[in-house]
């Protein structure tokens, strides 16, 4: 296994980053401002972009892993290395996600606490509403932990 930054042609993992994040236009919003990570395995298991959002605050804009993958371990490991590759440069890793028990548990098994909320930023930003396990998305929750 090993995790590689992916310096050009981003694009060519648009299946995966859609995955977390369900409309292209944001994703485009993001996908150049910061670094890309995938982690191979034997293929490409899992993605991740992070920015650097400033005040020692460096941001998860998208992490993601192949369905039939998931639950192995593979988004666990790709947040582990970059708090890893960044403890030096950052204070705290940033998350923002749908309150949805399919995300927000994951997140806390990690290590991350809830910080603050963007109130109706799916209904505001999406051009159509966002289901997570049968529940829409409203809110953007964020979660952090320290480096």
């Amino acid at each position: 296994m090993e995790i590689l930054e992916v310096m050009e042609n981003r694009k060519n993992y648009i299946e995966l980053l859609l995955l977390a994040d369900e409309q292209e236009d944001m994703i485009d919003r993001y996908i150049d401002k910061g670094k890309m990570y995938v982690l191979d395995d034997n293929g490409i298991k899992c993605e991740c972009v992070v920015i650097d959002v400033g005040n020692g605050v460096l941001e998860i804009k998208n992490i993601a892993t192949v369905p039939e993958y998931q639950g192995k371990g593979y988004a666990k490991a790709m947040i582990d290395f970059i708090i890893t590759k960044y403890r030096e440069e950052y204070s705290t890793l940033q998350v923002g996600t749908g309150d949805s028990p399919m995300t927000i548990p994951f997140y806390e098994k990690c290590g991350f606490v809830r910080s603050h909320i963007a109130p109706n930023f799916f209904t505001d930003n999406y051009d159509h509403p966002i289901y997570e396990g049968g529940i829409q998305l409203v809110d953007m929750v964020y979660l952090r932990r320290s480096f």
